[in-house]
């Protein structure tokens, strides 16, 4: 297959060097003249997808499909410039990548520009893009639009089709977008929730005070005109607790199930190819093999206590309002153990 190579120079490492997936826009769709950038987990027709590991490219073949998100924003116009880094395997929220490097974070050098969908965010806040698909099990899209300083969305699971991508934990795997402004993000938005946002709005709103505990001082002084601004929209604002056990305690749940679904989705790959991962991941992989069926049955029965409480709170369909992320984009090449805490109150 013929490269075509892209019109601008990729000075943040955002992009895979190693493909030239480019698609060309249909003509008159309500994308024509946009462009973008999609995560190296979504497949492309004729290209193999590296979900940022060189062994998993090395032994994979190419698509023969183009995924479903791919295809509908190409069908309306938007011009694919290239597949972009990703944290290995997804299994990441700060964007450093063992075998590829750290895409540039352009509104924080020296910074991590998050992830797992770090080159999308990168392309995008640098201006080499309109707009980039990344994916959010855990935070991937919400995490890079908070380090970065754009618009994003992880949407409810199920809403956007996960046809042709590599999947990391299928019952949280969801594909979002990011834009630098509203317009664009909200033109995107139209075409892959394939519906027009609706003109009501919520009528009241619930600021999360134990999210807001979680998150270090200087983002909470920061935060609160834009809450302010936020709470003047709304007909009624109270303040709230999401969690009585505490919201690291429900995290800590949730990554027991969703660490598990990941180690049992790549369990055959892992155990025949034996690729070289990164100590992160590779730790990740292998404390999930340790998990015990006891340990997922008790994590499903705090999984069901969320959900109730969950139901309880969006009773009249209020607007939670909370941090995106704990903290600003920590130095890049910070110490593992350093960065332990703030993955954890990240998460949760």
């Amino acid at each position: 297959m013929a490269t075509i190579r892209r019109s601008f120079q990729d000075h943040l490492n955002a992009f895979c060097k190693d493909t030239g997936a480019y698609l060309q826009g249909a003509p008159g769709g309500p994308l024509s003249g946009l462009t973008f950038a999609a995560k190296d987990i979504l497949d492309v027709a004729g290209y193999v997808t590296g979900g940022g590991n060189p062994d998993w490219k090395e032994t994979h073949a190419a698509a023969d499909k183009t995924a479903w998100t791919v295809q509908t924003l190409v069908d309306a116009g938007a011009t694919m410039a290239g597949k972009t880094i990703t944290d290995e395997l997804t299994r990441g929220i700060f964007g450093e990548n063992a075998h590829y490097g750290t895409p540039t974070n352009p509104r924080a050098p020296g910074r991590v520009p998050g992830g797992s969908s770090s080159g999308s965010a990168s392309a995008v806040a640098g201006g080499l893009v309109d707009f980039a698909l990344g994916s959010d099990t855990g935070g991937s899209v919400r995490v890079p639009s908070s380090f970065c300083g754009l618009y994003g969305l992880r949407p409810t699971h199920g809403r956007i089709p996960l046809d042709g991508i590599l999947l990391q934990a299928p019952s949280y795997d969801t594909i979002g977008w990011f834009a630098d402004d509203s317009e664009t993000f909200a033109r995107v938005g139209a075409v892959l929730l394939q519906s027009q946002i609706p003109e009501a709005r919520p009528q009241s709103l619930i600021i999360a005070e134990d999210a807001f505990e979680l998150t270090d001082p200087e983002v909470v002084d920061v935060l609160k005109s834009k809450v302010d601004l936020v709470s003047s929209l709304f007909g009624e604002t109270r303040r709230d607790r999401l969690s009585s056990e505490g919201l690291i305690e429900w995290s800590g749940q949730q990554q027991v199930l969703q660490g598990r679904e990941a180690w049992e989705t790549a369990r055959d790959w892992l155990d025949r190819v034996n690729p070289r991962l990164s100590f992160e991941v590779g730790n990740r992989y292998g404390l999930a093999q340790l998990t015990t069926d006891a340990e997922v049955a008790a994590a499903l029965e705090v999984r069901e206590q969320i959900l109730k409480r969950m139901n309880e709170v969006f009773a009249g369909g209020p607007v939670i309002c909370l941090p995106t992320t704990v903290s600003p984009a920590p130095p890049t090449g910070q110490r593992l153990s350093d960065r332990a805490s703030l993955r954890a109150r990240n998460s949760a």
